[in-house]
């Protein structure tokens, strides 16, 4: 983990385990991510080294354990997952190389996501023994009924390009450029009031797949709320006195 300006990277360090989700990388991503949403950073990047984004759970922890302990891990992944949508932050994925099964549902589980031109997203149990049940949940959420069916049955790699049209990643740029987009990304995702961001995202996430009269209630709810807090106040007043807003800590 490693603050730049006012964001802070958190880089998958297993380059040799294809950045495999074991017990102990979980547990460290748990942990960052915890440390990370109380923290003043505005912004959260979640990269990887060497040629693999992440290959998804690592088969040797899986193996060695029992339907409980497999619940157990499953339910860590899945923390790490929630806490990627929880933070107050925005969280992007900077994506090189393959992205598998629980790799993939990283991805997903970010706000926003880049790619390199080289990047490959798969959920393979599709064409294995252990299919990708909780992997799907937030792909699912990404592309939808169909496009999930065909990745999740048939196993199969799809490139950053299909991914882009499927609306599994915000944007494909050629890899040596990957860097400066997804710091460009954030820094649009990020500006203006931090508070109101972090309510805004927080909101967004409780009503995505709501049924449209549930989401209208939440959302008119937290709206109604929010024009009261100082950062909507100060924001209105900027734009009524056209000058550049000055947001409250």
């Amino acid at each position: 983990m490693a603050r730049q300006g006012n964001s802070v990277w958190i880089t998958l360090n297993r380059p040799e385990r294809r950045n495999a989700l074991s017990w102990e990388l979980l547990r460290e991503l748990q942990k960052a991510l915890t440390e990370v949403a109380g923290s003043p950073a505005v912004g959260v990047v979640l990269a990887a080294n060497g040629p693999v984004f992440s290959a998804g759970h690592d088969f040797s922890d899986v193996l060695a354990q029992d339907a409980k302990g497999i619940r157990e891990l499953l339910h860590l992944c899945t923390d790490v997952m929630r806490l990627l949508q929880s933070a107050p932050q925005v969280v992007v994925a900077r994506v090189q190389g393959l992205a598998t099964a629980a790799g993939c549902q990283l991805v997903a589980s970010c706000d926003l996501a880049v790619a390199g031109e080289s990047a490959g997203f798969a959920l393979p149990g599709g064409k294995g023994g252990w299919f990708c049940h909780t992997p799907a949940v937030p792909v699912a959420r990404s592309i939808g009924r169909k496009r999930l069916m065909e990745m999740a049955l048939t196993g199969d790699v799809i490139g950053s390009r299909t991914a882009l049209e499927w609306g599994l990643v915000n944007r494909v740029v050629p890899d040596g450029e990957l860097d400066e987009a997804v710091e460009e990304l954030l820094a649009r995702a990020s500006r203006g009031s931090a508070a109101s961001k972090a309510l805004g995202k927080r909101t967004l996430y409780s009503q995505l797949d709501r049924p449209e009269s549930d989401a209208y209630e939440i959302a008119c709810e937290v709206m109604a709320d929010s024009s009261q807090t100082p950062a909507a106040r100060e924001g209105i007043a900027s734009f009524l006195e056209k000058r550049p807003p000055v947001w409250p800590e």
